[in-house]
């Protein structure tokens, strides 16, 4: 198994353990989004596709949620101005 598939594995776990974001993860581990997205939708899903699914499951649902938390990113950012005032 190379460096590239060992390394999609444990992205995959980190994501699922933690419910990670693809940036967040990005971040953990010093490399691109794009990496982290390419890793899990290609690269594992041909060394360990149920892992693969599992882990788009977490994804799928990040992104789904993302409009919430950007919202609640500006509330924080505006309310902390606000009390400044």
């Amino acid at each position: 198994m190379s460096d590239i598939e060992e390394r999609a594995k444990i992205l995959a776990t980190y994501i699922i353990e933690t419910k990670s974001t693809v940036r967040a993860t990005a971040k953990k581990f010093n490399i691109s989004k794009s990496t982290v997205h390419k890793d899990i939708s290609e690269r594992l899903e041909k060394v360990n596709p149920s892992l693969a699914s599992e882990a788009k499951k977490v994804l799928e649902i990040n992104k789904a949620e993302r409009h919430i938390r950007g919202g609640m990113a500006t509330k924080r950012k505006y309310s902390h101005n606000n009390k400044a005032s």
